[in-house]
């Protein structure tokens, strides 16, 4: 009964309010402009609305490439990657000036031939010529940007198997990525998640010998002015492999290989050195401190001093610990990057080192009866593709490399 009579008396208020507005019309003087069409006054006022609303605009774009310019990329570190600097270069430059003509005109004509009583408003039925200048314009403009763009593609894309690109396969799984290197036959071996068991976390096949002298690592090294073709596997869900500085990214995607090259131009050193690091990493350091005061007096833990590397990031939300999914990228020497390669373990070695000691009965686990049967083949890809270890791994990685 009370909801009832609350909304009687709401509803009493409304036609109470309705018909007061009502009192207030009928009580204007009769000169009053009381007409719903806009009069001079108001479209001097649109007028100068939509001019100080367009000047408003130029400023806080200005503003924003002043402000935030900072935070682009710096110096592409590949070889492809100063021609799709140019082309998104080119790409903005094209829409700047054709929105800042357009929007400038627009609103400045809204503000110049506002409406006026006495003015009659010319009407202009058509023009074949002025169609025809404004439509092919903008389509060779179009066509121009797309057939750049096209070729820059083809770049990326078509590796020259002529110039013996090194072979580098990057596989993703929740929440890590992982690097093989294809041995000295520069031929990675056949892998497939199903043989994913014990220390072959990539399921790469033992029975194919392309594959005993591949390379697994954690540490994504490339040698300087050498051409990579990445070859990209996915374990479980959708992941996309980003590599910021170096303008090249892909898909990676379960159940298939996609690919793409890049020549890296710049070191990891040399990056380090540069004009805009050297103030990027200064400023970002000046930043922690000032949080750290912050922290110490929280009692929680600070932040460690900024370094500048190369990270092999995940641009595709993949799950809980998506954050964690970054790779620490060495670019160096051929000198030093041969050196780093022959310090690691092959496939074949790592395999070895397992069947080792699988078969010493010193390293078996239980209480010693020799009874016990030994896991199946099941039972360890089961446990290998559980989520919880390998985000637990994943994590210790990135800790190691922050």
């Amino acid at each position: 009964m009370t909801v009832f009579l609350v909304i009687i008396v709401l509803a009493l208020l409304a036609v109470t309010g309705w018909q007061i507005s009502k009192i207030f019309q009928l009580s204007r003087r009769p000169d009053e402009d009381t007409s719903q069409v806009a009069n001079d006054k108001d479209n001097k006022l649109h007028g100068f609305l939509m001019l100080a609303f367009v000047i408003f605009l130029y400023a806080i774009t200005i503003f924003c490439f002043w402000e935030y310019g900072r935070f682009y990329l710096p110096e592409a570190a590949s070889e492809h990657g100063s021609e799709y600097d140019t082309l998104m270069f080119v790409s903005i430059a094209l829409i700047m000036f054709v929105q800042i003509i357009t929007q400038g005109l627009l609103h400045y004509f809204a503000f110049k031939y506002k409406g006026e009583k006495g003015k009659k408003a010319l009407f202009y039925a058509d023009n074949d010529k002025l169609e025809f200048i404004w439509t092919i314009i903008p389509v060779i403009t179009l066509a121009g940007l797309i057939i750049y763009g096209l070729f820059t593609w083809s770049d990326i894309m078509n590796v020259d198997i002529e110039e013996d690109p090194m072979i580098v396969e990057i596989y993703a799984y929740q929440f890590a990525w992982r690097a093989r290197y294809a041995g000295d036959d520069n031929t990675l071996g056949k892998a497939n998640v199903r043989f994913i068991e014990g220390v072959n976390q990539l399921g790469v096949d033992e029975s194919d010998s392309y594959g005993d002298d591949d390379k697994i690592v954690t540490e994504l090294h490339l040698p300087v002015d050498r051409p990579v073709l990445f070859k990209f596997r996915s374990q479980d869900v959708l992941h996309s492999a980003y590599f910021p500085f170096f303008r090249a990214q892909m898909n990676v995607v379960p159940g298939m290989i996609t690919q793409f090259g890049f020549t890296p131009t710049i070191t990891s050193e040399e990056m380090r050195q540069s004009e805009y690091m050297v103030d990027k990493v200064k400023s970002v350091n000046a930043e922690r401190r000032e949080r750290n005061e912050a922290l110490r007096a929280e009692g929680e833990p600070t932040l460690d001093e900024y370094e500048f590397e190369y990270f092999l990031l995940c641009n595709k939300i993949c799950g809980q610990a998506h954050y964690n999914m970054q790779m620490k990228i060495v670019v160096e020497s051929e000198e030093d990057f041969n050196a780093w390669l022959d310090e690691q373990q092959t496939f074949g070695a790592l395999m070895a080192s397992q069947s080792e000691n699988v078969d010493r009965p010193e390293d078996t686990a239980g209480d010693g009866d020799s009874d016990t049967p030994a896991e199946t083949r099941e039972d360890m890809e089961e446990d290998e593709n559980t989520e919880e270890p390998q985000e637990s791994e994943a994590v210790a990685v990135v800790e190691k490399n922050n």
